[in-house]
């Protein structure tokens, strides 16, 4: 193992224990607890949105395997309010789906990872791995380590002055003083 090797495996922080599968077809979701308990993960399955969601939030999973058509919600709608409470939960779908525009969709909610099925054991197995390596790395390795600048402005109407955060760019807000809508500015 050559050094860049070594300082890899080192820094490595992705470590993966508690899988929460989210899926309502019976002998699928006992093929995936089989198959995930045999290779050392502790797994907790849901069988609708529901379940789903009390499950995130009492066991606290590392990753997350869901299907799109469940009972209720659809896994696109999971996936969405997940990382909408955590970002950096990694999500892979996991559908008989294999179609261009649900994998789109399935990105444009969050979705860290896309299989369809059936799929060979070893190809999800290598999945979870990697898929945790990457939001690992997302958001250890490559976030930025200063905090973020927040964005100034005033009305200019009343000249009331404003302190946002810079995920406000671009968006719209009343002034408060004298109700003139206004718009963060999206370049400082």
């Amino acid at each position: 193992m050559v050094w860049d090797e070594l300082d890899r495996a080192r820094l490595t922080g992705a470590v993966v224990h508690q899988i929460l599968v989210v899926e309502d077809d019976e002998s699928t979701s006992t093929f995936l607890k089989s198959l995930l308990e045999h290779s050392g993960y502790q797994v907790t399955v849901a069988r609708d949105g529901g379940q789903a969601h009390s499950a995130f939030v009492m066991r606290k999973p590392d990753f997350v395997i869901v299907d799109l058509i469940l009972p209720g919600e659809s896994g696109y709608e999971i996936c969405n309010r997940f990382k909408q409470s955590n970002k950096d939960i990694p999500v892979l779908i996991l559908s008989a789906i294999e179609l261009d525009e649900s994998k789109a969709l399935a990105e444009r909610v969050g979705c860290d990872g896309y299989l369809t099925k059936p799929f060979e054991p070893r190809v999800l197995l290598e999945m979870i791995r990697n898929i945790s390596e990457q939001v690992w790395q997302r958001t250890h390795l490559d976030a930025p380590s200063t905090a973020e600048t927040p964005v100034r402005f005033q009305c200019r109407q009343c000249g009331k002055r404003f302190k946002v955060s810079e995920s406000h760019r671009g968006k719209s807000l009343t002034c408060p003083a004298c109700g003139e809508i206004l718009t963060v500015p999206r370049h400082a």
